[in-house]
């Protein structure tokens, strides 16, 4: 009896771990799905309906597309900065808030930057590199209190993130900052629109698809965090600040400007994000505009195992749930909480699959 040839370099044992790795995931996403089937049907929706919505709002059209791919954009970013900064054992919670800082930056710099007459695509660029840098400042501040004072990154970003997003409500309140002019008592408390001359360029020629040049940026920092992660004296230096960080004091590494810079580039990813966030599909700033970006995107990295490729999956998984999640809310009448608690166990499930994972590759 003839037996199955193996590829060559590839034992039983390296195919049963990569069958596990990719069968693991799987299934426990497709049964976190199948319970939250489950939960549709007991709340009393059509769970019929809701997978339709949820399908249309995912792949139905080249607009569901696009759009959705527009999502992961801002959720890859926010997880390509967590990996970066968690490569020197930084945990950057803060995506949120520095969403809302490039936000900020890139509205400002559109609308009273003068910017809109330049030439060369710069009227594009400088918004985008003000998000940057306004979100690597929010992020290195949270840096700079680590290693002055000591501060947990994980409480100086998230409360960092929470200032943030009080100074987007206070920018779209005061006439002062960005508020547009009140012509009525309607007004919205909002910016003004983008010039068009700022916004991102659409990369397909179907007018249909909202899907904008933000993923080639998207695939390029991806690109650019594998090598600087695995191919850098960098990113080989923040490894050592990330295993111990005492014998790289001792080693004479600069660890203080190590993790400040990591948390800073962190930082500008995610204002990054926030810039095409305004420049690629809203247009303009307004209160909440961030939407939760900034939590899933730290979801995104922490799933990813620090691996670039695992960021941009998962973005694109996630930007696909919440587009058809959207979708069930409007069109199926799926309850908002509902949908969040579906999400919840397909974090959950995927977390878990990732665990159990480590635990059959000690063995």
């Amino acid at each position: 009896m003839s037996t199955l040839a193996l590829p060559a370099g590839l034992d039983r044992n390296a195919l049963l771990k990569r069958l596990l790795q990719l069968a693991v995931p799987l299934g426990a996403t497709a049964a976190a799905l199948v319970i939250g089937l489950l939960l549709i049907a007991i709340s009393g929706r059509s769970v019929a309906d809701a997978i339709e919505a949820f399908m249309d709002g995912a792949f139905g059209s080249a607009f569901a597309i696009g759009a959705s791919i527009n999502r992961a954009v801002a959720l890859a970013l926010v997880g390509l900065g967590f990996i970066l900064a968690f490569r020197a054992n930084l945990t950057n919670v803060g995506g949120e808030g520095q969403i809302a800082m490039g936000g900020i930056a890139a509205t400002a710099m559109a609308l009273h930057g003068g910017v809109a007459s330049l030439p060369l695509g710069l009227a594009v660029l400088l918004p985008m590199l003000a998000g940057c840098v306004a979100g690597a400042a929010w992020g290195g501040a949270a840096g700079y209190l680590k290693v002055r004072f000591g501060t947990n990154e994980v409480i100086s970003t998230l409360l960092l993130g929470f200032i943030a997003l009080l100074l987007v409500y206070w920018s779209v309140q005061s006439e002062n900052l960005l508020r547009q002019p009140r012509t009525s008592s309607s007004t919205l408390p909002e910016s003004l629109p983008i010039p068009e001359a700022a916004q991102l360029p659409a990369l397909t020629p179907f007018d249909e698809s909202p899907l904008h040049i933000g993923l080639a940026i998207c695939v390029v920092a991806a690109i650019f965090t594998a090598i600087l992660l695995s191919r850098s004296t960098y990113g080989l230096k923040l490894r050592a600040v990330g295993l111990n960080e005492l014998a790289a004091r001792r080693a004479g590494m600069p660890c203080n400007l190590l993790l400040i810079s990591a948390l800073a580039m962190a930082g500008a990813f995610g204002g990054l994000a926030g810039a095409i966030m305004i420049q690629g599909e809203q247009y303009y700033l307004k209160a909440g505009f961030s939407s939760g970006y900034g939590f899933d995107g730290l979801v995104v990295g922490l799933l990813s195992r620090g691996s670039a490729i695992g960021v941009l999956a998962g973005a694109l998984f996630f930007g696909f749930l919440r587009s058809g999640g959207i979708s069930m809310e409007i069109m199926a009448q799926v309850p908002a909480a509902l949908t969040l608690v579906i999400q919840g166990l397909i974090v959950i499930a995927v977390a878990g699959s990732v665990i159990l994972l480590e635990k059959l590759e000690t063995r």
